[in-house]
Formats: structure tokens, sequence, C-alpha cells
């Protein structure tokens, strides 16, 4: 008797520590672990599902080739729109399931495939000086090109996938031929060479070597919560392109379910959980990004910039001229 109930005992014991395993979801991160943490939280006292995360700014695309399928990683979040690419065209995804808790989503976010799945929204903005760049709210992208702004303009890298994006979009919208116009215009226009971040650039709005900025409106929300870059921030005054036409350049953040996720099913729920309204609204405060579900709303300050239109231009259209982008950056040389 004393026998079997060790039997029982230790048979048990392995079904538990089974379930403890299968209910896990591995994450291998490029956001920032103040925004993923609390989210991570709610999720675990919602499911019970225990999750790891690995934080790292580069490399983990990287990792998993190397991994390959002895990958312990099972869902893998982006901070912008051509990682999730990179992870679909190097075969390191896996289709989800698209669930009724994902459907919901504007089919703009979606991969067609399933693939990849946006969960935040950023605007590609023109920031203008308060002080000497009069009235932009009406300002179109292809403005920037015009010679009365020559000397005026700032920005990051042409390169950056924020501005890469921008570009690739400018071609789906206008073709080769005009965008590259259009850069070599905005090179013209240039006060410096391209560098730095976007908070970068209205540090120099305010320091008065430029009067015109690219940058992601989440950055406005930051530096307002940055002491020492509220200055830089009061600025400027953060306007909304094209709103008279095809509407803002939208960038996005996201997630997909990796190519050999051992616990597949958890990853499906995380990412589920990834675009229900609590962990959009999550995000919204936690970063100043806009939700991509329509049932969460805005963080109170950025309601407060406005409503916009934005480019309803699906996202694989885009990413479809992201290689030509790169090329005509190089033929105008954008960055030198």
């Amino acid at each position: 008797m004393r026998s079997l109930l060790l039997t029982l005992a230790l048979a048990s014991s392995s079904l538990l520590t089974g379930i403890t395993q299968a209910e896990q979801v591995n994450i291998y991160s490029f956001r920032q672990p103040f925004l993923i943490e609390p989210i991570l939280a709610e999720f675990t006292k919602s499911t019970g599902i225990e999750t790891k995360v690995i934080f790292a700014k580069k490399g983990l695309i990287q990792r998993l080739q190397r991994e390959g399928d002895l990958s312990p990683a099972d869902l893998v979040l982006t901070s912008d729109f051509s990682k999730l690419l990179q992870l679909k065209e190097d075969g390191l995804s896996q289709a989800y399931q698209l669930s009724e808790d994902l459907s919901h989503i504007p089919t703009q976010f979606r991969d067609s495939e399933n693939h990849w799945l946006a969960l935040t929204k950023r605007v590609r903005n023109v920031y203008s000086s308060k002080e000497r760049a009069g009235d932009l709210s009406n300002i179109r992208y292809e403005d920037l090109a015009d010679a009365k702004f020559k000397g005026r303009i700032c920005t990051r890298s042409g390169k950056h996938p924020y501005n890469l994006g921008l570009v690739a979009s400018m071609i789906a919208h206008h073709g080769e031929a005009e965008t590259e116009n259009w850069l070599k215009g905005v090179k013209a226009n240039l006060a410096r060479k391209p560098q730095g971040n976007d908070r970068g650039q209205v540090k120099a709005i305010k320091e008065g070597l430029c009067d015109i900025s690219l940058g992601n409106s989440y950055y406005l929300g930051k530096m307002l919560q940055d002491p020492k870059q509220v200055p830089w921030a009061e600025a400027v005054n953060l306007n909304f392109p094209n709103q008279e036409d095809r509407g803002s350049h939208i960038n996005v953040s996201g997630a997909v379910i990796a190519k050999y996720a051992p616990h597949k099913k958890s990853a499906q729920k995380l990412l589920e959980f990834l675009a229900a309204k609590k962990a959009q609204s999550l995000y919204a405060d936690l970063n100043m990004e806009y939700p991509v579900s329509p049932d969460a709303e805005p963080n109170a300050l950025v309601k407060g910039w406005g409503e916009f239109k934005e480019d309803t231009l699906p996202l694989e259209k885009i990413a479809e001229n992201r290689k030509q982008a790169l090329k005509l950056l190089d033929k105008v040389h954008f960055d030198l």
C-alpha cells in the first residue's frame, strides 16, 4: 500500500509539473521592461499563466536564427513594423488563430496570413517651432520638399524604420520617380546632417538649430514627463500631416508567435490579451501610443491633442516598397 501511494504521489507530481510547464509563455521583447512588465503582470493575474521575458534592444532575431527549432521563445514583441516583417520573411514566425478576440483589430494592422499583429499605433508627425514656424496645421509630408523650408528641417536618419516606413508610403502613394524628387527636396532643406533620435530633433528646434522636424507623437508625451525635456516639448506644436487628403502615416509595434513556440496555446492567449481593451489601455497610458483596438481610447493627454485622420493604406502594401525606399535613400545620399 505504501508503495502504491508513493507511486501515485510521484505520478501526481509529474502531472502537476507538466501542467506548470505548459502554462507559461516565453517572450523575446524589443519593447522596454517598464512598458511590458505591468501588462504581463495583469495577464498572469487574469489567466494564471506565468511569463518569462528576455529584453534586448537588438540581437533577438539573430538569437532566434541561431537557436532554430530548439528555441524556447513563444512570442516576440517588436517596437517597429520592420522587425515584424523581418520575422516573417526569415521564417521565424507562424500563423496565429484569427479568433474572435483578434478579429476586431482593423485589417490594415493584421498580416493577411496571420503571421504578425500590430498592437499599438505611432503617428509620424511634423513638429514645428511655436516661435518661428507659423501655422503648419495643414502641412503635408509633400510640403517638406518646398524650397520655403530650406535650411529649416531636422530629422534622424532616413534609414531608421520610422522614416523608412514614411518613404515607403510615399512610394506607395506617388511612385518612385516622384518620391525620389521629394527626397532630394527634403535633403536640400535640411538644417544639418540627419542624426540623433526624434527627441533630439525637438531639442534642436528649442535651441534654434531648425524650425521643423519629423517625429512620432508619443515622444511629445514622454518629453512632457521628463522635467529636463519639458522645455523642448513646450517649444513646439504637434502637427498631423495630410489631414485634407489621405491622412497621417502610421507605424506600429506588434507581435508574432515564434516558429517553434513550445507553448503555442499560451502564446495565443497572450496575443489575445494584448489585443484586448485592458492591455490596449495600459499601452496607451504607459507609453502615450494609440491603441489599435477600436474598443480602447488614447491616454487623456494624447486625446487632448485632438482627433486626426490616419492613412488607411494597409501596412503590407507599404511594406512592398521598403527595399526600394532604401535604394532611393542611398541614391540621393540622404544621410550624408
